[in-house]
């Protein structure tokens, strides 16, 4: 299972290195080069420990929480390079610990409408033996709501790269919120 998602992890960089020969958004999109992405997600299933969206849980008085966002900017028409970051913690009755997660990836929108992401995520857990991390790949619906402001529902699958941390791989359903500019 890993091999295939690898492989089609490979697919889509290829996809992302050749957009630059399709034609792309058209002038004045949200999606053209030079312009800059502000993304908030509301994550459903998301991998405990890394994180970069708002999420709050609690379950028979444990909780888990998270604060995060994530920024692009537009290399070429459609394609952005985006970095987040989020900040949270989990409290049990056996431990109360502070969690920062990061992320790195490129997001392409194919006709300017759908977007698509390959990522690579972790997270520093205070006092763990081990951190961890995520190949992460989504797809989605791009609703532009104006000229600066889009809502993004998508699904995504997070492959844990963890042999002692977490071997569960994830399925997330995200609803982003996006600002254009």
């Amino acid at each position: 299972m890993k091999k295939i998602i690898l492989t089609l992890t490979t697919i889509l960089a290829s996809v992302f290195c050749n957009a630059q020969n399709s034609k792309g958004a058209t002038n004045g999109s949200q999606t053209t080069e030079g312009k800059w992405l502000i993304e908030a997600n509301t994550n459903f299933g998301t991998p405990i420990g890394s994180n970069t969206s708002f999420s709050y849980a609690t379950t028979n008085g444990d909780s888990m929480y998270n604060i995060g966002a994530e920024a692009g900017y537009f290399v070429i028409d459609d394609l952005a390079i985006k970095l987040g970051l989020g900040y949270g913690g989990v409290k049990t009755d056996l431990f109360d610990t502070n969690v920062f997660s990061y992320k790195i990836g490129a997001k392409y929108y194919i006709v300017s409408q759908f977007p698509i992401q390959v990522d690579y995520s972790g997270a520093s857990i205070k006092d763990a033996d081990e951190n961890p991390s995520y190949l992460g790949m989504q797809a989605g619906y791009a609703w532009f709501l104006g000229d600066n402001v889009s809502i993004e529902p998508g699904l995504r699958y997070n492959l844990s790269l963890n042999q002692n941390y977490s071997k569960a791989d994830t399925f997330q359903l995200n609803i982003g919120f996006a600002l254009h500019f």
